[in-house]
């Protein structure tokens, strides 16, 4: 068992956007959570530290890139193997995110609007030199992405449980399943039961 450290929450962050920041080129940093963690609060509060040092920097949605709902909910609306499997479109990430921005400095924000279940009609981004894309959401790691830089705010199934609403309740399994098949470890795991209290593991 890995062993963790106690590490106040802005030390944290300026830890991630330290080490995001040594990165070179166009890169780009998954922060994988469950929607429990808030992943993306988490995310956009690394990007302005790296733009507040002068780092070009912006946040990607795990959300936006979500599948059309006669997908998600072709079987049923709690299916555990779905939300696991299907409920978002990696690959399209991977296609118009990661790729893109390495080869010519380009990406899309956005792909579908989760609420209107129609196309997020995003313009393509131009980005700037240097710039450090953060991607945020569930099941980053072992989702086959192409990471400069991995963190995980790794939630106990207890926490899960008291930390997301009960409609949400049928991802859990299929969080805890991606999280026993997959063997990919992050570059930076952190205790995430108590966000207020994190833990860095040695």
């Amino acid at each position: 068992m890995p062993e963790f450290r106690p590490v106040a929450p802005e030390a944290l962050l300026d830890l991630v956007a330290a080490r995001a920041q040594d990165l070179p080129g166009y890169a780009v940093t998954a922060i994988d959570g469950a929607d429990a963690a808030n992943p993306l609060s988490f995310a956009r509060a690394v990007s302005e530290r790296l733009r507040t040092a002068g780092r070009p920097s912006d946040v990607i949605s795990l959300h936006d890139y979500i599948r059309p709902a006669s997908l998600r909910l072709e079987y049923d609306r709690d299916s555990e193997f779905t939300y696991r499997t299907a409920w978002f479109d990696y690959p399209a990430l991977q296609r118009e995110v990661l790729s893109p921005l390495r080869s010519n400095g380009h990406y899309l924000p956005a792909l579908w609007n989760e609420h209107t279940d129609r196309s997020a009609r995003a313009p393509i981004r131009e980005a700037a030199p240097n710039t450090i894309l953060l991607v945020a959401g569930p099941m980053l790691l072992g989702s086959g992405l192409d990471f400069d830089l991995t963190v995980q705010l790794q939630m106990s199934e207890p926490a899960l449980r008291r930390r997301t609403p009960p409609t949400d309740l049928f991802t859990i399994e299929a969080l805890l399943e991606h999280g026993r098949t997959h063997t990919i470890s992050p570059d930076i795991l952190v205790a995430w039961d108590h966000p207020d209290r994190p833990a860095l593991r040695e």
